[in-house]
């Protein structure tokens, strides 16, 4: 897979068991994948009547179905990564280990494979059947390249092995690491749920071992006193610690205790997005970090669902995107938006008596020349807005677009000039004319826009007029186009007008107008206030677009 190639999503499948309440098993699964922009495939060993309370009953599925589940996925689609979870007995235990090595057989690797080695529910259901350890421990875990248990499926994992131990310290944790190495994985991680640790027994182990990172950003740093003081004292505060244990390294994440009861699929979606990301390329121990911070959050982020262990919040990472992606069918989805927001208004403006008056021929021409005196003078603060684009620039594509538009302002007030010269008016005329009400406030708008540092808005701001101009010369052309047309363009004084605008130069940069706001909200879209902000700032443009033309008309 072309990691830069951001339009496909590794696909990631889990094999696990299903929860009918949703918080853990293939559904949590599912959720992670989703949650770090991967594709989500499933094969289910066992369905489960599940809730937060506990487990009330457990249908497995036949290993025979097992193994269809899982070659049906194979056999059609590149696998980035894979997780296990819930395999319930031997007989589905075993026909996933032989089925991936089967399929492997002639790869040069299996892809990432992450085994969470789920033995007991939350509640305290037996979820995995004794005979099934010993085939997980010596068929399974030597493909995996990360197992993941928690202390009592490590302690139960190692007593299976030969290996037996008692957890309850860190050092403790780190010695059971090593020994679940030599199961087969290249690297395991031992969550740390379940023992009781501080601050100083971290820093303790820390300072005693040369080969031990300790991962800390969930807690506070060095020089970081003016948070101290505002926070709780983490000295004698309860940590969590999970161990990663790789070959030649042992990494401690570590992260406040959070008393909580949605806890309920913890395990599964910790597993589940280290498995997306090492999907996606990453290491094993940057995987684990996101991952645990992820849930970390996630437990403290959780809403609250049923009458028992609740689950943790999947979605805490999300943002959803108010604006769609462009697409085939609409290209230009944010222009679609702010046109339909300000439907009545939009067409108003376009519709105007004004437009429709200089359609006909028949707009009296002090009308027009005080539109394109006004216009003139509007134009000035136009141009200067778009300098203050330029400064708020930070590329130099967008610098070269915002002063092209400079220019095409400057050629367009050089057609003004011309008009006028028509009836007689002189560029020293334009220059001393008078601003209107509705040229100040429409100009001030636009650089008091531009002088509150947020050049999305000023982009807004300026979309309006740059646009709005374009959509009022096609729909003239088009109405032009029709049998026996209201639009009279054979010996109408105002021809020029309706060509500039509806003509080549000034639809191209009516495209370019389009195409910098559908970038800019693709590339940084906004969240809903700032939306509200965008939508607020095109539709008072529009009014004041509207105000112009009514001002030529005297309607005000």
């Amino acid at each position: 897979m072309n990691m830069n190639d951001q339009s496909t999503p590794p696909a990631v499948l889990t094999i696990a068991g299903s929860d009918s309440s949703g918080g853990a098993g293939i559904q949590a699964d599912l959720k992670a994948f989703t949650a770090f922009g991967c594709y989500g495939m499933s094969v289910i060993t066992a369905l489960t009547a599940q809730n937060t309370t506990g487990v009330q009953g457990v249908h497995p599925s036949p290993p025979e179905f097992v193994e269809k589940q899982l070659r049906s996925v194979l056999d059609d689609i590149e696998v980035h990564a894979i997780k296990t979870g819930m395999l319930f007995d031997a007989a589905n235990t075993r026909a996933v280990a032989q089925t991936l090595r089967a399929h492997y057989a002639n790869a040069p690797s299996l892809p990432p494979l992450v085994v969470d080695p789920v033995c007991v529910s939350t509640s305290g259901h037996t979820l995995l059947a004794p005979d099934a350890i010993q085939v997980l421990i010596y068929e399974l875990c030597p493909l995996a390249t990360l197992i993941t248990p928690n202390k009592s499926e490590a302690e139960l994992l190692l007593s299976q092995s030969n290996l037996a131990v008692e957890i309850n310290t860190l050092e403790d944790m780190v010695s059971a690491c090593d020994k679940l190495l030599s199961l087969g994985p290249k690297a395991a991680l031992l969550k740390g749920g379940h023992v009781q640790l501080t601050l100083a027994d971290v820093e303790g182990l820390a300072a005693a071992r040369d080969d031990v990172a300790v991962v800390r950003e969930a807690l506070l740093m060095d020089n970081m006193e003016i948070l101290q003081v505002n926070e709780k004292d983490l000295l004698s505060r309860p940590l969590v610690v999970d161990v990663l244990k790789e070959a030649e390294r042992t990494t401690l994440f570590v992260s406040p205790r959070i008393e909580s009861t949605s806890t309920h699929g913890t395990g599964c979606t910790l597993a589940a997005v280290i498995a997306a990301l090492l999907g996606k390329g990453h290491t094993v121990v940057e995987a684990t970090r996101q991952a645990t911070a992820f849930t970390h959050v996630g437990i403290e982020t959780a809403f609250p669902i049923g009458h028992g262990h609740g689950p943790l919040n999947h979605i805490h990472a999300l943002t959803q995107r108010i604006i769609p992606l462009p697409t085939a069918s609409n290209p230009h989805p944010l222009t679609r938006i702010l046109i339909q927001s300000t439907a009545q208004t939009w067409k108003e403006y376009v519709e105007h008596d004004f437009v429709k008056q200089l359609a006909r021929g028949t707009l009296p021409k002090e009308c027009f020349l005080h539109f394109i005196k006004q216009d003139y003078l509007y134009l000035k603060y136009y141009a200067r807005a778009y300098g203050l684009l330029v400064a708020k620039s930070s590329t130099y594509s967008s610098i070269q677009s915002a002063t092209q538009t400079i220019i095409n302002v400057i050629n367009e007030v050089s057609t003004h000039k011309t008009f006028c010269a028509q009836w007689g008016i002189s560029e020293v005329d334009l220059a001393a004319t008078p601003e209107s009400p509705s040229t100040t406030a429409y100009g001030a708008y636009l650089i008091d826009i531009g002088l509150q540092g947020d050049s999305a808005k000023l982009i807004m701001a300026l979309a309006a007029c740059l646009l709005g101009y374009g959509e009022v010369g096609l729909w003239l052309k088009k109405e032009a186009s029709k049998p026996n047309s209201w639009v009279k363009l054979e010996g109408n004084t105002y021809l020029k007008w309706i060509e500039d605008y509806s003509g080549e130069q000034y639809q191209t940069a009516v495209k370019l107008g389009i195409e910098t706001i559908e970038a800019l909200a693709v590339s940084d879209p906004p969240n809903a206030l700032r939306f509200q902000e965008w939508c607020a700032i095109w539709e008072k443009c529009t009014r004041l677009e509207k105000g112009f033309w009514d001002a030529s008309m005297k309607l005000l």
